[in-house]
């Protein structure tokens, strides 16, 4: 059985408050609460929540008008009625462009207020009605873009839906190239911010100084070259989520910083003075292990357990294969309609070598592998010979080093960039775009694995 609409009457005459409850509650469909005046009813609607508000227009301190608007603030999906005695065509026009059912002079006729009461309550359910059916679009939309039959993705899927309606930070762990941001626009795309923007960021791309320009913004004239006022991407992600990617690469310094933006659910724009509230959802990744750097001292502990609420684990491809053949096809109908060519399967053979193939790059290397296909592939299939050489023979083992000791995820990184270096002929640029890193961080990488030329 339904509950009974809510409903709240605002009027500072006693007689006229008592008897339009009266009216309202002589059928028992409405559930009826009474404010006296109009601070009453604003510290009501902070408290409570209501389908239609009923407020008289002038009233001393606190009158109709910034009930009105306190109303549509807090309370969007809800619908607001105006009554007053001093009717005129000037606050009637100005009471419905502030958002405003309908305008009732008084004295009002009971079935007139009890039609309008009706008309405005299957207004506000309507509109309740469609926000909870986009709700469910974002949430089948944001976890169908997961592609993946392995029981480890179908729970981690299950989780995403789970928890995507929640506020709660979430942390994403996992190897470069598993899908993490993936799963961060999910997450944003399944919960009711999926119509605010989705921001991502990575953490690992800037000095500190810069990170915090980035971040909060900056006002004009607070630094050498600030010649105008920035908006931060806390700021531009406010309603939305913000995604910090290579959470473990943020510099000290500014961790400080982000862990008193999750306290106070505010930023401060460098050479400013007064704080912005941002109401922003804050999902993290990484591919390192931040208990261990947080054992180290090199990541702060408190705010790894804000960022840490919910941790999904994203395994690597070599241990959900079964899925190659899924994802194959997936990013085969992607790039040939983006490459508009009729390539409608993949030979067995090719799979075969897939299957074979260890994907230090996971999901992301997968997914160039098949472009690159589809880029070489001239029939209506692809072939084993649309592969680069190496994925055609490797073996179906783990790199192994000498006395039969596999390989660690340093040195499959370490091989995997080096791959696509040379795939790329050395254009760091394409190849930072094909490891879905930035070239600061490709550099970094290059010079931590000796593979400078």
């Amino acid at each position: 059985m339904p509950r009974p609409a809510r409903l709240l009457i605002v009027e500072d005459d006693h007689l006229a408050r008592r008897n339009l409850q009266h009216i309202l509650e002589r059928g028992g469909e409405y559930q009826v609460t009474a404010a006296g005046g109009g601070q009453e009813a604003l510290d009501l609607l902070r408290h409570q929540e209501f389908d239609l508000v009923l407020t008289d227009l002038r009233m001393e301190k606190v009158d109709g008008m910034q009930v009105l608007a306190e109303a549509k603030r807090l309370q969007p999906d809800g619908e607001v009625i105006m009554l007053t005695a001093f009717a005129s065509v000037d606050s009637a026009i100005e009471a419905m462009k502030r958002g405003a059912f309908h305008y009732i002079a008084k004295p009002y006729k009971i079935d007139e207020v009890r039609a309008q009461v009706a008309h405005a309550l299957e207004k506000a359910r309507l509109r309740q009605e469609l926000a909870r059916l986009k709700s469910e679009v974002r949430a089948r939309d944001g976890v169908g873009s997961i592609v993946g039959q392995h029981p480890r993705i179908q729970e981690l899927i299950r989780t995403v839906a789970r928890i995507a309606p929640t506020d709660c930070n979430v942390l994403l762990v996992g190897e470069t190239g598993t899908g993490k941001e993936l799963f961060a626009r999910a997450l944003h795309q399944a919960s009711p911010r999926g119509e605010g923007r989705f921001v991502a960021f990575n953490c690992a791309a800037l000095s500190a100084e810069l990170l915090v320009s980035e971040l909060f913004g900056h006002e004009k004239g607070s630094f050498t070259g600030a010649t105008a006022t920035k908006t931060g991407l806390f700021e531009a992600a406010d309603g939305g989520t913000i995604f910090l990617d290579e959470i473990g690469d943020m510099p000290a310094a500014m961790q400080v910083k982000l862990l008193r933006v999750i306290q106070e659910k505010a930023v401060t724009r460098v050479g400013g003075t007064e704080p912005l509230s941002v109401d922003v959802r804050i999902v993290a990744a990484t591919n390192q292990d931040l208990k261990r750097l947080v054992e180290e001292g090199a990541f702060r502990s408190d705010l790894f357990y804000r960022l840490n609420v919910v941790c999904l684990e994203l395994p690597p491809l070599r241990e959900h294969g079964d899925d190659i053949p899924l994802l194959a096809q997936h990013f085969l109908q992607k790039h040939a309609q983006k490459q508009n060519k009729d390539i409608k399967g993949i030979a067995p053979e090719m799979l075969a070598a897939l299957r074979r193939y260890r994907f230090p790059g996971n999901v992301r290397e997968l997914e160039n592998l098949i472009e690159r296909a589809v880029t070489l592939g001239r029939g209506e299939r692809l072939e084993p010979t649309d592969l680069p050489e190496e994925v055609q023979g490797q073996a179906e083992t783990a790199p192994e080093e000498e006395g039969g000791r596999q390989a660690t995820l340093e040195e499959r990184e370490c091989e995997y960039i080096k791959l696509v270096l040379s795939q790329t002929g050395g254009n760091k640029t394409r190849a930072a775009e094909i490891l879905g890193i930035d070239r600061v961080s490709l550099w970094r990488k290059i010079k931590k694995y000796g593979l400078a030329q």
